[in-house]
């Protein structure tokens, strides 16, 4: 079960899906207010969020899972394994965080970004959003308005927009904080995966929840950003069938 960060849709998982689904059964899905999920009337919270999860997968008839995580979609699997930790096979999480404060506070280098993210024409947002996400150095080596172009399919939205839903995903992340709880987690498998030049979720973050988490790993990208799982789809998709594979007790060629 693969679960997106603030205001992608689980198309997003798309370079994941392609190198997982020979192997295991791979779902992903649009968070409330998404791509094609309804917003519905509840009061948008992570552990709401978090129940959607559980919903989706009883539906589907599956006991049990292996939970990938990106960003807020990392909060969201901590919630859902810390309420159900003997339905989780293993964690993912990617470019995340025990707290969402952690991401909701703004330094200035995020204020700097997020500025350039929405003010100026759209293509000028565009930009900003990339700049946002992606290295500066990777950048200069790739065609920025292509790139753009094949993100808004990706992601499910043009870069240039910020639906309202995000600001609500944004302040339920902010009240969210599974620090003092990480340690019911310890007997789950986890991967916790940080890029050096994140300036959403610093690698710091990422340690903090390797650390909490008892036996886990972390594994730090030093030439990737927030958006590691496109910039490093195949060094991380090798990543990730290592570590789903050994939580099943074999080897990925096996």
């Amino acid at each position: 079960m693969c679960i997106q960060g603030v205001g992608v849709a689980g198309s997003g998982w798309t370079p994941q899906v392609a190198a997982l689904a020979g192997r295991f059964r791979v779902i992903t899905f649009d968070n409330r207010g998404v791509g094609r999920s309804a917003r519905g009337e509840h009061a948008l919270s992570i552990e709401f969020m978090a129940a959607d999860v559980w919903a989706i997968l009883d539906a589907q008839g599956i006991e049990a899972c292996h939970l990938i995580g990106h960003s807020m979609g990392g909060l969201i699997a901590l919630e859902a394994a810390l309420k159900a930790p003997h339905r989780v096979k293993s964690l993912s999480l990617l470019c995340t965080f025990p707290s969402g404060s952690a991401a909701t506070q703004l330094s200035l280098r995020m204020a700097v970004l997020g500025l350039r993210s929405r003010i100026g024409t759209r293509a000028m947002r565009r930009q900003g959003m990339l700049r946002m996400i992606f290295p500066a150095a990777w950048l200069r080596g790739v065609d920025r308005v292509a790139l753009a172009g094949r993100l808004a399919t990706v992601f499910g939205r043009d870069l240039a927009d910020s639906p309202p839903i995000i600001a609500e995903q944004l302040r339920a992340m902010s009240s969210y904080d599974a620090s003092n709880r990480l340690h019911q987690l310890s007997g789950i498998p986890t991967l916790v995966v940080s890029g050096r030049h994140d300036p959403i979720a610093v690698p710091a973050s990422g340690r903090m929840l390797a650390a909490g988490i008892a036996g886990s790993r972390f594994v730090e990208f030093e030439d990737a950003s927030h958006a590691l799982p496109i910039q490093c789809a195949e060094r991380l998709n090798g990543r990730l069938l290592e570590h789903l594979a050994a939580a099943e007790g074999d080897a990925p060629g096996q």
